[in-house]
């Protein structure tokens, strides 16, 4: 085993930790601009391999980034369930709802998924046979509870009440769509392996909304379930789990959930995270995404120390949660350049 971000996450410890970085495709690399616009719209470009595979290289061109993420988005699962799904400009994604059991009848079951992600699967083949040979190929989906809160709510909330709302009122329609949805996820999942993604990454980006025996239940435990099923199905997948907003209850996320990389959001220190969370496994982070703005000497003393508090164990360096639009590029190699010691 070569490629340094499967050494992390077999739990070698490395001298120079590997490197990516979440949404490191996207819309602060002006070449990404130029391909999103030669698609038309963003559906458009999550459904063309050929351009999909295109931004999903660019950003390892530019870095040499360790790993590339394969370009989609979360959302595609319940479009492939059947949900309707559109992005409105400046504004963001819109589903139509699943609030009744008429609205969760029309959707289909996982197995039918994959008529509508092939596209997503034949980027993967692609990226496969043009990633440099020590590139490490990560494929994701969103966990079942955040895609639940956008499928319930038809966009994304700030408190992602509508899906608290439904899961306090009725909470066995809420749990069906959360069966269905881990279903789906597990197959979603297995297939982007099949066409060759060598990790996969589970994001919970609202786990830290759910409170108590909620989050055990439908983040903690879902987590476990899908792991389970794809280790079963894929003896030796390496697969990450992010549940942003968990801050304590990280610490024991890897046995709780069987996965080997907890992902940690900025909200947690680096210091407390290898107390707490590094010994247990894999942990992948945290430098916050407001440093790929402001830059300065301030990104480079955040980005060493995380370096040096997550020395002694296992850790892929990535931000706490992904880039944004706004982000400078040249930040970015100021980041890898503090990281490699350039």
């Amino acid at each position: 085993m070569t490629k340094t971000i499967l050494r992390a996450l077999a739990g070698e410890t490395l001298e120079v930790p590997p490197i990516w970085m979440m949404r490191q495709a996207g819309r602060y690399l002006p070449e990404y601009k130029e391909v999103r616009a030669q698609a038309g719209d963003f559906l458009s470009l999550c459904y063309t391999p050929e351009l999909a595979a295109e931004v999903t290289l660019q950003p390892i061109r530019r870095y040499g980034f360790d790993g590339a993420i394969l370009f989609a988005d979360i959302l595609l699962v319940p479009q492939a369930l059947g949900a309707d799904l559109w992005f409105v400009t400046g504004e963001g994604p819109r589903l139509s709802t699943v609030t009744t059991e008429a609205d969760f009848e029309k959707l289909g079951r996982g197995e039918m998924i994959h008529d509508t992600l092939s596209p997503v699967y034949e980027t993967i083949r692609i990226l496969r046979r043009e990633l440099p040979a020590e590139t490490t190929l990560i494929g994701f989906a969103g966990a079942p509870w955040t895609v639940a809160t956008y499928m319930i709510g038809g966009r994304g909330t700030k408190d992602q009440g509508p899906a608290h709302a439904l899961k306090a009122e009725n909470r066995a329609l809420f749990e069906r769509l959360m069966e269905r949805l881990t279903e789906a996820t597990i197959d979603y999942l297995s297939a982007q392996v099949e066409a060759g993604a060598e990790v996969v990454k589970l994001f919970d980006s609202w786990a830290g909304s759910l409170q108590g025996e909620d989050f055990d239940r439908y983040t903690r435990d879902t987590a476990r379930t899908i792991v389970g099923e794809l280790k079963a199905r894929h003896p030796g997948l390496p697969v990450i789990v992010f549940p942003r907003g968990a801050g304590e209850r990280f610490a024991g996320f890897h046995a709780a959930t069987g996965a080997d990389c907890v992902a940690l959001d900025d909200a947690v220190s680096p210091e407390w995270a290898a107390e707490h969370v590094q010994p247990s496994g894999c942990v992948q982070g945290n430098l916050a995404n407001t440093h790929m703005v402001t830059g300065g000497d301030a990104l480079v003393r955040e980005t060493r120390r995380i370096v040096e508090d997550f020395s002694k164990g296992p850790h892929i360096f990535n931000l706490g949660h992904g880039i944004t639009p706004d982000a400078d590029p040249a930040n970015v190699q100021v980041m890898i350049d503090a990281i490699r010691g350039s």
